[in-house]
């Protein structure tokens, strides 16, 4: 894990960093082939992996641009006056069973299941219609042709197959799809849905957790995801810093959870920031089912599903940061969402941070790492130098001072193959693409 090496880095959009260009999510596939990013200006990118070339062993091959299109548009409720962005909150893919791929990608309100297809073939000698596409004379023609298929070049395209709308009133933050691969969840800050994919005109909810009078309320959801094995189970998490476990077998309506995890507060550690810090930003099960990870705003904890009362482990990710909590507050970090992920095997964790910072903890020896993606460091094949902050005291020469880490740059989503050791990484309007350095 400490020996992660550049190589390279895909530059998701043009040198100026445009607010529709800074990408919103990054999601790989199920096999880690393809690997799609959406952007605050609806569109969708997705990644192919490259196969390795004889020419160069020493690349495990690299990820091109495969397929762009647009996913969302701007909308606007005319009921409510308020405008719906096109931002792509979150992606999600769908295991393959055919030829074609299939993700599931949503903004604020709407979620569209996309087809993406190959076509390297066309036909060709219709009787009814000229190859250029107009219609023939049906009396003028003598003699009936058998079309044939001709070969093309390869277009790949996508196709929204399933719209899935007006079932959320808030914002939609989780999509997950379920182990049965027929039905997905969607969260938004009171309510979950049960949707079957082949059905959009109605969903079940599961969850609402809004009460009948407003005011009251003290908690809203801020991530759902399903469990990877027991379609019957999910969880999800609260601003509250508390996670439930629910179990649709129980009833209907998950209102009761089933489990509930929660970690009790140090009283001595109190301030006036401590529910702020404590909102869960992403919740994830591992690959095995048996454990869960939560992030907060400086940590990353995991918790045993069969231990309510503490997670088995607690990473910090930028403690340095909380004697800076006050002006964090003022420029609104404080409030930025997350994201973490395993890698395939469960060993290994990884979470964002500020100033283009990401870090990356080895379950197993306990040891972690802080790594850079930037332009500068960046370069291909260069192996990546961890990076190190100073809390204080005299300032060592690789060091670098809390006071001049930049907030603006942030990377909050990340994405870890699921069988390889290879990561992707946005920051702001970049995708990096770091692999495992081969000796």
């Amino acid at each position: 894990m400490t020996s992660m090496c550049c190589l390279y880095a895909l530059i998701h959009s043009g040198l100026c960093a445009l607010s529709a260009d800074i990408i919103s999510t990054v999601e790989f596939n199920y096999s880690g082939e393809l690997l799609a990013t959406g952007d605050k200006g609806g569109r969708v990118v997705i990644f192919q992996h490259e196969q390795e070339s004889k020419n160069r062993p020493h690349l495990r091959g690299e990820y091109n641009v495969y397929s762009t299109f647009q996913s969302h548009e701007p909308e606007f409720d005319y009921l409510k006056s308020l405008e719906i962005e096109e931002k792509i909150n979150k992606i999600r893919w769908l295991p393959q069973q055919n030829a074609a791929h299939f993700l599931l990608s949503t903004n604020d309100k709407t979620i569209k299941l996309w087809k993406i297809s190959e076509r390297d073939k066309r036909a060709e000698g219709y009787n009814l219609k000229d190859e250029d596409g107009r219609l023939r004379d049906p009396f003028r023609i003598t003699s009936l042709r058998v079309p044939v298929l001709m070969p093309m070049d390869l277009m790949v395209e996508a196709s929204p197959r399933r719209i899935f709308a007006n079932a959320h009133t808030y914002h939609i933050n989780s999509i997950s799809v379920n182990s049965d691969h027929e039905t997905y969840l969607s969260a938004d800050d009171l309510r979950i849905n049960l949707w079957h994919l082949e059905i959009t005109d109605r969903s079940f909810n599961i969850v609402d957790i809004k009460p009948a009078n407003m005011e009251e309320l003290t908690e809203v959801i801020t991530a759902a995801e399903c469990h990877p094995h027991q379609c019957n189970v999910f969880v999800y998490s609260s601003s509250k810093g508390t996670i439930r476990l629910c179990d649709m077998r129980a009833a209907a309506l998950c209102d009761r959870h089933s489990k509930f995890f929660e970690e009790p507060e140090d009283p001595s550690s109190r301030s006036f920031f401590s529910e702020i810090i404590s909102s869960i930003s992403d919740v994830k099960f591992s690959h095995s089912g048996r454990y869960m990870m939560t992030r907060d705003y400086l940590s990353v904890k995991v918790w045993d599903l069969n231990m309510e009362n503490r997670p088995v482990e607690t990473y910090q990710v930028h403690e340095y940061l909380r004697s800076k909590l006050c002006s964090l507050y003022e420029n609104d970090c404080i409030f930025d969402k997350f994201e973490c992920c395993w890698n395939g095997s469960d060993s290994a964790i990884m979470t964002g941070s500020y100033n283009n910072f990401f870090r990356m903890f080895d379950r197993n020896t306990r040891r972690d790492i802080t790594l850079e993606a930037s332009r500068e460091s960046s370069k291909p094949r260069a192996t990546l130098k961890p990076r190190k902050v100073s809390t204080g005291g005299k300032r060592k020469k690789d060091e670098i001072s809390v006071d001049s880490l930049d907030f603006n740059k942030k990377i909050l989503h990340t994405a870890w193959h699921p069988k390889d050791n290879v990561i992707a990484v946005a920051a702001t309007n970049n995708l990096y693409i770091f692999q495992d350095k081969i000796n």
